[in-house]
């Protein structure tokens, strides 16, 4: 038992990570080519994420038989590092009492749920 536990947070570590790599990478790119006025990088990272965590949860656990540590090292690693749900409520709260406050909020989790959403489809489509 406590070496499953044991390899098991491994695997969540590697999958963070590289999460975390991800996250620091794109948000960089995106922050360096749209700029920090608006926090763009945090809106397209929360998108990809849920989409990521959507489709992949979707495949992992319905459609596609492997080993279970691909879930743990994908959904929990990975996508738990890349998205950055803190980070944007703070970067909301920065942004005060404005238009581009509740842009912020209304656009990351609409879109983010339809992220979501076309993920699980996908995944639920998928070619077993």
């Amino acid at each position: 038992m406590l070496l499953l536990l044991l390899r098991q947070s491994l695997v969540v570590g590697a999958g963070g990570f590289l999460g975390a790599i991800a996250r620091f990478l794109i948000g960089t790119w995106i922050s360096n080519r749209w700029g920090s006025l608006f926090p763009w990088a945090t809106v397209v990272i929360n998108i990809s994420g849920s989409f990521i965590l959507g489709f992949v949860a979707t495949l992992l656990l319905s459609r596609v038989l492997v080993n279970p540590n691909w879930r743990f090292f994908v959904t929990i690693g990975f996508v738990g590092a890349y998205t950055t749900f803190s980070t944007f409520e703070y970067e909301t709260a920065r942004l005060g009492s404005s238009w581009m406050a509740m842009g912020n909020l209304l656009g990351s989790v609409l879109a983010g749920y339809l992220a979501v959403w076309l993920g699980i489809r996908l995944g639920e489509v998928w070619p077993r």
